[in-house]
Parts: structure tokens; C-alpha cells; sequence
């Protein structure tokens, strides 16, 4: 029996050593060799400052002011804040894309909270771009525009959704639709090994490089 406890606390040790220690150290150095950027979190940096991942969503919102110039605050004392024009949007999202947490809405399909928050997202969405898009309809709405990303820090849309809010962001920032349209079609990235998924727009990359092309205050 005894032989057999060291035997045992021998091999936890060992591979507590080779499979805690040694194999997490050997793949963090072969990735910083092989995927340095991959390996750091994938970041964007502007004059060396990180602005960002081209993995993460960010929220491009805006604070609402009352008449006295202030931001507004809910009944909860939380400040109230709404979609900036002059920014790419992202998909709807449970977190609102704080990445301190990934999680989704974990609503069913037949729900009625389900129906209630797409309905919304629906309205909101149409509310931001119909001014700018006359003839938009809900039924030219892409699912992706009502309904959350799954991770809740998901930085695409789909092309459709781009399309749709170029016409805003050609509008704002004075571009030829053309060249918007030009600077969605350069941030959009193709299915994963040419067959999995469906293409998507990172919206962090493209409103970073509308920054650059179209500077607005």
C-alpha cells in the first residue's frame, strides 16, 4: 500500500510539472516565435498606443446631454447614451461589449423576451438609418442588426449590415458612398479556411480607418 501512495504522489507531481509547468511555458514561447500577434491578444495599436483587438467589439455610444450640456442619467444614476453617427455600429450585445465577460442572452427562439428585445433592436435600428436611407424597410434589415452576438464582444457584422449603415457614415463624414462602401469591402474578412462561416465587416478596424480617411470632431 505504501509503495503504491508513492507511487501515486510521484506521478502527480511529475505530470503536475510536465502538464502545469513545462508543455503551458513551451506553447506560450513557441506561439510568441510563430503568433506573435496572435499570441498578444491580436492588438491594434495607433502611435503606439493600443486602441484595441481586432477580436473584441467595442461600444462606438455616445452620452445623451440635456439642455444644460450635461449628460443625462437614468433613474439608476447610470449615464444614458446613444448611438454615435458618425460610427460603424455593432450588433446588439448582452454585455455591451465589455470584455472583462463574455455571455449570451440565453433566451430561446420561442420567447417572448426574445421577440420584445428583436422587435426593439429592429425599431432602433431603422430609427438611426432611415434618415439617411429613406426607402429602408424592415424588411431589408439583416438578422444580425436585431439580434445579440453570441459572445457579446463579437467585432463583425455581416456585409448586408455595412451596406446599409454606409449610407449614414457617407452622409456624416462628407465621403462619397463609394468610398465607404470601398473601405467596408477592406475590412471585411472571408469565411475562416474559405469554407467555414460567413464573411464578415470588423467594425473596429473600419471605423479606425475612417478616423484616418474622414477626421470628424
Amino acid at each position: 500500500m505504501q509503495r503504491q501512495l508513492i507511487s501515486a504522489a510521484l506521478a502527480v507531481i511529475v505530470f503536475t510539472v510536465l502538464l502545469g509547468l513545462v508543455y503551458p511555458l513551451a506553447i506560450t514561447g513557441i506561439s510568441q516565435v510563430a503568433f506573435t500577434h496572435a499570441a498578444d491578444g491580436s492588438q491594434i495599436t495607433r502611435d503606439g498606443k493600443v486602441v484595441g483587438s481586432s477580436l473584441t467589439g467595442q461600444d462606438f455610444s455616445k452620452p445623451v446631454r440635456g439642455k444644460d450640456g450635461k449628460p443625462t442619467k437614468d433613474a439608476d444614476g447610470n449615464a444614458v447614451t446613444e448611438p454615435d453617427p458618425k460610427y460603424f455600429q455593432e450588433r446588439p450585445s448582452v454585455t455591451g461589449y465589455n470584455p472583462a465577460g463574455t455571455y449570451f442572452a440565453n433566451r430561446g427562439p420561442n420567447q417572448a423576451a426574445t421577440r420584445d428585445l428583436t422587435r426593439q433592436h429592429l425599431q432602433a435600428f431603422l430609427a438611426l438609418e432611415r434618415p439617411y436611407d429613406p426607402g429602408l424597410t424592415a424588411a431589408d434589415v439583416p438578422v444580425d442588426a436585431a439580434t445579440f452576438s453570441a459572445s457579446g464582444v463579437d467585432p463583425h457584422v455581416s456585409p448586408a449590415n455595412a451596406a446599409i449603415q454606409a449610407h449614414r457614415i457617407a452622409a456624416v463624414r462628407h465621403l462619397p458612398l463609394a468610398r465607404v462602401q470601398h473601405l467596408i469591402d477592406a475590412h471585411t474578412d472571408d469565411r475562416s479556411l474559405g469554407f467555414l462561416g460567413e464573411p464578415g465587416v470588423n467594425v473596429v478596424q473600419l471605423n479606425l480607418a475612417l478616423d484616418k480617411e474622414a477626421p470628424v470632431s
